[in-house]
């Protein structure tokens, strides 16, 4: 997915700073934690209607980049 920094938000005045889908409050953590313990993409947009498929691909994008060890550079909201 190459549009996923468009989509991933870290705003230290929005859950403390951690990353979410932009314009919710849905930790990027969350979308990849339900991910890992088997929930469908249907599911999670089912517990959280707010998010879209590209909303959860770009949550997995950023999981890669991070697992990567290597620096990404999103802007931070003062």
């Amino acid at each position: 997915m190459q549009d996923w920094k468009a989509r991933i938000s870290i705003d230290p005045k929005v859950c403390h700073g951690r990353p979410c889908i932009k314009g919710t409050r849905v930790w990027v953590s969350l979308i990849v934690d339900n991910l890992a313990e088997g929930s469908t993409e249907e599911e999670i947009i089912q517990a959280y209607p707010a998010l879209t498929k590209n909303d959860i691909r770009a949550a997995l994008a950023f999981a890669a980049e991070m697992a990567r060890e290597r620096f990404v550079d999103l802007p931070l909201k003062a």
